[in-house]
């Protein structure tokens, strides 16, 4: 036996236990955004902390100006990791639709039989950093020490936009140092299929206002003659796309590259189809680029969609008035090779160049983040692949994620470092939802698949 069956056999042997530990973490309500439940944010850091140090690690709470981060090191040698994860959790509202209390963790047998956990954070995050703790622990206890030099950070304000951490992490960015970073807030390909997501679209956020007359106006006495910001607005926000799907803003695509001809190939065998994608949400037909497959539209196109729009009068029954204001958010999902600030800027000269003289806009920035992509030929990429396929018998995939995790942008900008981004979501784990979950397999294996990489990554 090897060492690491030997450490395979041990997290085999201890899941009842290490279940156990994740629930005690689960029964913490660390919900970030509501000021009433920042206690217990500190409390669930300091478990974290506590549970670390337990398994012969040094962890520290470290002050953001917000809700505290977790600094652990341990084990040594020439090869080094920086694990991140968050141990904040988003609301539980609307509460009346969770089947049992969501800070009281359950195992629940699901209508095809899988078995999972049931409770807030589940996936989304404590489930997914406690596989990494749990490899950890099992290095730990067969052999006493890790394989690779280890530092985790897991902080407690990635739900509201991890606004301290960028500034904690430039301001400690020598207690960080690390050769690849490692993220387990991702999901798999299928239950029976491991992925690593190595690109993550950017995003840029605006809003604009504009402005007509300088008061609502009766539609009878000045219909026909005053501009009408709704409009005006609607009207420009209609001409951001084309009948094709194409986004309209001059430049827009400038910088893009295609897929490599292998991953491409990759991409359009996996069957991922309108019918499989779409039809689950009561739609059929892909909106995007009508050029490009769907799964490129969701992981490597970028895309402009608009979040909201409002203005005048939306009460209970008639008010017959042309609105002085009118108001959209519009976010712009970017990929490698876009400049969030060009974007910016072009979507606010693509809306100027269309005001009629009676008209001004005013914009508001939101959020600006690059879009990060994965070297190809990176090293711990293909450990960390063959690791995974190893534990799960498929192979790995190399996929995209159309969301954006803000902080891996950080770690490419604070630290010149890449990040691995290998978690053990399902498309069915119900995150920021009612009755969110984490299949059992996904726990297990999991794990398993940590330990498996920590070993890959030592060699």
């Amino acid at each position: 036996m090897t060492t690491l069956d030997a450490v395979l056999a041990r997290i085999d042997a201890e899941i009842n236990t290490s279940i156990a530990r994740l629930f005690d973490l689960l029964r913490i309500p660390s919900i970030s955004t509501d000021p009433a439940h920042a206690d217990d944010c500190r409390v669930a850091a300091d478990h974290v902390a506590t549970d670390l140090h337990s398994i012969g690690l040094t962890a520290d709470l470290c002050e953001t100006g917000g809700h505290p981060v977790v600094l652990a090191k341990g084990g040594a040698g020439a090869k080094r990791v920086l694990f991140y994860g968050h141990y904040d959790v988003q609301p539980v509202d609307p509460l009346g639709l969770w089947e049992t209390p969501p800070f009281a963790p359950r195992i629940a047998t699901l209508p095809d039989g899988r078995k999972a956990i049931v409770a807030r954070g589940a996936c989304d995050d404590k489930g997914q950093v406690m596989t990494f703790i749990e490899a950890c622990r099992a290095w730990k206890q067969v052999t006493g020490g890790l394989p690779v030099a280890v530092t985790m950070l897991i902080e407690g304000e990635e739900e509201v936009g991890s606004k301290h951490l960028p500034y904690w992490v430039a301001e400690h960015s020598g207690e960080l140092a690390a050769d690849v970073a490692l993220v387990c807030d991702t999901g798999m390909w299928d239950p029976q299929t491991p992925a690593i997501t190595t690109s993550l679209r950017g995003l840029a956020y605006e809003e604009v206002t504009i402005t007509g007359a300088d008061r609502d106006l009766h539609s009878g006495l000045f219909g026909g003659a005053a501009q009408n910001p709704l409009r005006v607005l609607t009207r420009i926000l209609g001409s951001l796309h084309d009948d094709h799907g194409r986004v309209t803003i001059p430049g827009f695509y400038d910088g893009i590259a295609d897929l490599p001809p292998d991953v491409y190939a990759q991409w359009r065998a996996l069957g991922f189809t309108p019918q499989s994608f779409l039809n689950p949400i009561g739609l059929s037909v892909p909106a995007g680029e009508s050029d490009r497959l769907l799964i490129e539209q969701v992981f490597s196109r970028p895309t402009c969609d608009i979040n909201g729009i409002w203005g005048g009068y939306s009460g209970q029954g008639a008010k017959t008035i042309i609105p002085s204001k009118a108001s959209a958010k519009v976010s712009f999902r970017l990929v490698t090779g876009q400049d969030p600030a060009k974007i910016r800027e072009a979507f606010r000269d693509f809306v100027r160049a269309r005001l009629p003289v009676d008209c001004t806009a005013e914009f508001t920035e939101h959020t600006n983040a690059p879009a990060i992509a994965l070297p190809w030929d990176l090293p711990q990429l293909a450990a960390a692949r063959q690791a995974l396929s190893d534990e799960w018998g498929r192979e790995a995939l190399l996929i995209g994620c159309g969301a954006s995790i803000p902080i891996v942008a950080d770690f490419k900008r604070l630290l010149g470092m890449d990040t691995l981004l290998v978690g053990f979501g399902l498309d069915d784990d119900r995150v920021h939802s009612p009755n969110e979950k984490y299949d059992l397999q996904s726990f297990h294996k999991g794990t398993r698949s940590w330990a498996r990489i920590l070993a890959a990554l030592a060699e």
